[in-house]
């Protein structure tokens, strides 16, 4: 008889990677969530990228007592943008690079799980050799996913999961300074063959809601639409997107910020941030998940899309 995949997980070996940056009011909560593991992390770094509120000494505190978690400490940097968090993630990458392991993850540093979390994700990579990148949806006060409309085949960027030959074949992730780099890094997986998947079966805790102080919910909403069109969104399903968004906080006037946001980028020629086979693949997916969802709501006939052809028509 073969091994089953709790058999199988226990042998998987696995490291962490945590890029932060001020994150003291957090931290521990995430520190004390992997301590209790039932499976440890052959290594854990954790990357302070120029951190100024006391978060490095709260990690200080843990790795004196335990040599598999290690801080890493960046210089200060004054510009603020996404790829400063992929420099400190190789950073940590580089740490572990010596070390034979099964999976690698990003784990953010304010999050908090079960203590049979990674066991249980680990057993996932075992059952399924094609899995390359997996998670599990995340809690947070303001925002729940609607797994009507959001395809499990993403895996969300506070927790993801790669099996490492998908790592390594993927390129890691890019150094995108708008953001969306953990989407980009699902998204190429799957173009390279991989399986991605969040189970739900599990979850885990965002204690930070995702917003910005910098920008109104308005502008977080068209600065969305912006990078939507930079990262390779089709036209038609941002406008899907845009409506189904009408419907929730702020109710109307997010989904139509998010719309204009992605029209402008088109209309100013913004430029795209993936590469053109990027594109074509997100846009084939995307129509391939509307015509889905339409024909879950009209099962009983051939649906013909807005667009004036067949649903199924070029995406066999």
């Amino acid at each position: 008889m073969g091994s089953s995949g709790e058999e199988l997980a226990s042998r998987l070996t696995y490291v962490l990677i945590t890029p932060a940056r001020n994150e003291a009011a957090f931290i521990e909560l995430t520190i004390k969530s992997v301590v209790a593991q039932t499976v440890r992390p052959l290594k854990w770094v954790i990357v302070s990228d120029g951190s100024t509120d006391g978060m490095d000494d709260i990690v200080k505190k843990y790795s004196a007592e335990r040599p598999w978690i290690e801080l890493v400490r960046m210089p200060e940097r004054s510009e603020r943008h996404f790829a400063g968090k992929v420099n400190a993630f190789n950073a940590g990458r580089e740490k572990v690079a010596g070390l034979n392991y099964d999976v690698i993850g990003n784990l953010d540093a304010d999050v908090s799980f079960d203590a049979g979390y990674f066991d249980f994700l680990l057993a996932k990579f075992a059952d399924y050799p094609g899995l390359g990148v997996a998670g599990t949806p995340f809690r947070e006060e303001s925002l729940q996913y609607d797994y009507r409309f959001t395809s499990i085949e993403h895996v969300s960027g506070q927790i993801q999961l790669f099996r490492r030959e998908c790592f390594e074949a993927i390129g890691g992730y890019m150094p995108i300074k708008t953001g969306g780099i953990d989407l980009v890094a699902v998204i190429t997986a799957r173009m390279k063959g991989w399986q991605t998947r969040t189970f739900l079966e599990k979850s885990y805790q965002h204690h930070r809601k995702m917003s910005s102080a910098k920008h109104s919910t308005l502008g977080i909403a068209f600065d969305g639409g912006r990078t939507d069109y930079t990262h390779g969104c089709d036209p038609i399903w941002e406008i899907f997107r845009s409506i189904y968004q009408m419907a929730r906080p702020p109710f109307v006037l997010g989904g139509v910020f998010g719309l204009a946001g992605f029209f402008w980028a088109a209309v100013s020629r913004s430029e795209k941030v993936v590469s053109p086979d990027f594109v074509q693949f997100r846009k084939v997916e995307q129509m391939r998940r509307l015509r889905d969802f339409f024909e879950r709501l009209a099962p009983w006939r051939l649906l013909r899309t807005p667009w004036g052809r067949s649903a199924t028509d070029g995406y066999k």
